[in-house]
């Protein structure tokens, strides 16, 4: 049975539709979009910029928030994060001009659950969590190694779909959309046996490593296989979300029915072997990757690892490679140089520190990270996602000055 929406709910839901509308149709979002599409075709007319608020939205969506329904809460916080970052930070965020919906599918890696266990945060809220590592030593317990297990929900995305259609469909058009696909190898291989293991693993039994990410690599590409067969891949060629804190806008991929990989956006990163040399990622881990970026149209890479130590060896030989992330503790003036002048996108992400920590923002000192970012990415087409932020201590002004400061520095120094 459905969950009812009462009329007061519902009136509210229809009116934030009714306002989702009119941005995703003012012409300064059309610009934003047509801006999004020249950049990732790496012609862009300026730096792009988005100010992720995922992870300090409950000090920002909550208190926007009218509706008295659990569900229609659900509804509410989706609508309002479709366009909050437009009119609180006038960063590049899209507003897109449907509600998403998105199917109900995973890939568990290996077959194995693995328990987990969280930390409460003081606000009451879930912080920091640990994994119950089901591998002790990679030789011993490698029959835990298994084939990977598919779960889809088929219909799953369509009743959501009805549902919401029925409150806002005649305003706001409800779509069933996929992200990027990310995989995040490495990070599934951490999951079952923790850092010291994987470490301890690499030096002793680099093989076996090798071994269970080829046949990870191997289950996920069944697993897409899978997916365009039940035509539950969509569309990554306008306002999806791309991994990491980017959107997916280009005119390079194929849209045709039903969606196959080879025309959609990837995104693979290994951030859990910073502290593993470029010839063992080479060697050990990078073949899985390469065949798993191969699948793709175009690719993402990277997160938080300082990415510049595996380039030579393994991402300068991608050549769907799109955009590579730049985070704090890359070298960018390495980096710099090595995309400087092609089609890959230097995305920068600045440290989270100027924003998320104190309560004043420190304007000289920003500038000063952000002109070095500049300076390092000239010649390159430079986006900046700034991620990892968990507060802004509530204060909304100064995240809005935060992206303005950006938007001077690049104006003043590309």
């Amino acid at each position: 049975m459905s969950p009812t929406i009462s009329a007061k709910d519902r009136n509210i839901l229809r009116e934030l539709a009714k306002k989702q509308l009119e941005y995703a149709n003012s012409p300064a979002n059309k610009e934003t979009i047509r801006l999004w599409y020249l950049h990732n075709a790496c012609k862009g007319e300026r730096p792009m910029i988005h100010l992720e608020m995922g992870t300090f939205r409950r000090e920002i969506i909550p208190k926007r928030q009218k509706c008295e329904g659990e569900r229609a809460r659900s509804v509410e916080d989706i609508i309002l994060q479709s366009f909050t970052n437009h009119e609180a930070f006038a960063d590049d965020k899209p507003v897109v001009d449907y509600y998403p919906v998105y199917e109900r599918e995973r890939l568990l890696p290996f077959g194995v659950v693995v328990e987990t266990e969280h930390a409460e945060s003081p606000n009451g809220g879930r912080q920091g969590y640990r994994f119950k590592y089901p591998i002790a030593d990679l030789r011993d317990d490698f029959e835990i190694i298994k084939k990977s297990e598919f779960h889809i929900q088929p219909g799953e995305a369509e009743r959501e779909r009805d549902f919401v259609n029925d409150i806002i469909g005649d305003i706001l058009p409800v779509k069933t959309v996929s992200h990027s696909f990310r995989i995040y190898p490495t990070f599934d291989m951490l999951r079952l046996m923790g850092t010291e293991q994987f470490f301890v693993a690499l030096l002793e039994y680099p093989e076996l490593v090798a071994k269970a990410l080829d046949q990870l690599a191997d289950d996920y590409i069944e697993y897409l296989r899978l997916l365009e067969n039940k035509k539950m891949l969509h569309p990554t060629t306008s306002s999806e979300l791309l991994t990491m804190g980017s959107f997916c806008f280009t005119e390079e991929l194929d849209e045709s029915t039903p969606v196959k990989a080879a025309g959609s956006w990837g995104h693979l990163n290994s951030q859990e072997t910073v502290g593993v040399s470029p010839k063992t990622f080479a060697e050990i881990i990078a073949p899985s990757f390469n065949k798993l970026a191969a699948e793709f149209g175009l690719m993402s890479y990277g997160c938080c690892e300082p990415v510049h130590e595996i380039w030579d060896a393994v991402l300068s030989k991608w050549d769907n490679l799109r955009k590579l992330s730049i985070a704090p503790w890359c070298d960018e003036e390495i980096m710099g140089e090595r995309l400087r002048g092609t089609n890959i996108i230097f995305h920068r992400k600045p440290s989270s520190n100027y924003l998320g920590v104190g309560t004043a923002l420190d304007e000289d000192a920003f500038r000063a990270h952000v002109r070095k970012t500049v300076n390092a990415a000239r010649g390159c087409t430079l986006e900046i996602t700034q991620r990892d932020v968990y507060t802004i201590n509530h204060d909304e002004a100064k995240a809005r000055r935060y992206v303005e400061i950006i938007r001077e520095e690049m104006a003043n120094h590309s």
